[in-house]
């Protein structure tokens, strides 16, 4: 059994420590929240993903799993300490490296013996030689350490399985003994692990994001090219997703991309060319291209119920994904405030994310219990967020209530066809609207 603390109980710190106790170890998580820590111990979790309170709950009830405001304690107690905090953007793009370096300097200050401090958190390359740095500089007397670097790829919505299930394993370490206790951490999950230097593990996060997101931008793009030229953007990538080069994942047309880590890391990313004298070209224009989705999914709806002003607007969906209640760069905002600057009234209705949401926009907008709430005598249905309980609406109780009866389908869930034999007008991305769509068909 190893001794493990996670210093920060976020999303990524809390899933880890968490699922680290699952497979048999020793893990104390940190936090300087007391208020979070006082609902962690009591199974409460601080974010929304599916699976994580019965997790906490069992692991707390088998002594494998504690929490704790104490640093000093979690550090002196633990042969292993992931640091798990946060690295939100700077109004300069670069990544705020604060709550990192501030972990380290505790880390060295409580050090009292040979430690594994192991970097979660995503950092800029070369933070692994700042943070030992930090950590010398802060040592009361003399300890050995290594510093990891373990980028994480957890998914908001599914980070337990890809926790448990990952497609790989990336361990930067200057050392074999290091390197061989870290392997031995996660043998349980006999998944392929990739050891590197440290400087390259770091990289390995950055580029897989910025490679995730540019594909989500090349879809759009192509989405727009499939509108001009009659093309169905959902045959035109099924098929592209065929070819085993490509795959289907992030192949998918819609609003855009949010979240907690794509739009941080590549402005992070970008930061990091420019300070290298590096142009990074094709990340940047993914990030422009990202930016004008948002614009081009407004500028539909503003085409498709003109005028705007005046009319009500019902919005199924504001988090950036399904499964999570995380708003954090969501098409959704933008969308929302631009409508509010036509002179829109605003409802909106999400499973779990209505109350993030009314801590940005309080009472301007309306927030509705459930889709028929949401569709009364709007003039416009938008769904953003492909939620399953969106994915069987009930289109002929919903145009009995609604007043006009647009639906616009940002993540293109629905068969034209279909919505329309209901009475609405209906419009999609890349695939217009009006018009007869082909079936896939896959003959194997």
């Amino acid at each position: 059994m190893n001794k493990v603390s996670v210093v920060g109980t976020g999303y990524v710190g809390l899933v880890t420590g968490t699922c680290l106790a699952e497979i048999g170890n020793d893990v104390i998580g940190v936090d300087i929240d007391e208020n979070k820590i006082n609902n962690l111990r009591n199974s409460i979790s601080p974010i929304f993903e599916p699976g994580i309170e019965e997790l906490l709950k069992r692991n707390i009830n088998q002594g494998r799993l504690r929490f704790t405001t104490d640093i000093k304690y979690a550090v002196e107690n633990s042969s292993i300490i992931f640091i798990a905090v946060g690295t939100p953007p700077l109004p300069t793009g670069d990544a705020d490296l604060s709550y990192v370096k501030s972990v380290s300097e505790l880390v060295g200050k409580y050090m009292n013996g040979y430690k594994i401090v192991v970097n979660k958190s995503t950092v800029p390359i070369g933070m692994g030689d700042i943070v030992t740095k930090i950590i010398m500089e802060n040592q009361s007397e003399s300890f050995d350490f290594e510093v990891v670097s373990n980028p994480e790829f957890l998914k908001e919505g599914s980070a337990i399985n890809d926790f448990f299930f990952p497609d790989r394993i990336i361990i930067g370490t200057r050392t074999e003994g290091a390197a061989q206790t870290m392997i031995n951490l996660y043998r349980p999950l006999k998944s392929p692990i990739i050891v590197t230097d440290v400087r390259s593990a770091e990289m390995i996060k950055y580029a897989s994001n910025a490679f995730l997101a540019t594909k989500i931008s090349f879809i759009n793009e192509i989405a727009a090219l499939c509108e001009k030229v009659g093309a169905d953007i959902e045959l035109v990538s099924h098929g592209m997703g065929m070819d085993k080069r490509i795959n289907p994942m992030f192949l998918k047309a819609g609003a855009g991309f949010g979240g907690s880590c794509f739009p941080k890391d590549i402005s992070a990313l970008i930061k990091i060319g420019e300070q290298n004298n590096i142009n990074l070209g094709i990340v940047k224009s993914a990030q422009e291209a990202n930016f004008k989705q948002r614009k081009m999914v407004f500028s539909k709806i503003k085409n498709l119920c003109n005028p705007l002003e005046n009319k009500t607007i019902g919005i199924l969906g504001v988090s950036f994904k399904p499964n999570t209640d995380d708003i954090r760069e969501a098409p959704s905002i933008d969308i929302t405030r631009w409508f509010l600057s036509e002179g829109c009234k605003v409802r909106i209705y999400d499973p779990v994310a209505n109350d993030e949401f009314r801590k940005i926009f309080n009472n301007s907008i309306e927030y509705a219990k459930n889709p028929v709430e949401l569709a009364r005598d709007v003039d416009l249905l938008l769904l953003l967020t492909e939620w399953n309980e969106f994915k069987e609406l009930n289109f002929t109780e919903l145009k009995s209530v609604v007043r006009s009866p647009y639906f616009f389908d940002a993540r293109n869930t629905y068969d034209p066809n279909h919505v329309q034999s209901k009475g609405f007008i209906y419009d999609s991305i890349g695939r217009g609207s009006g018009i007869p769509h082909s079936t896939i068909i896959d003959n194997y």
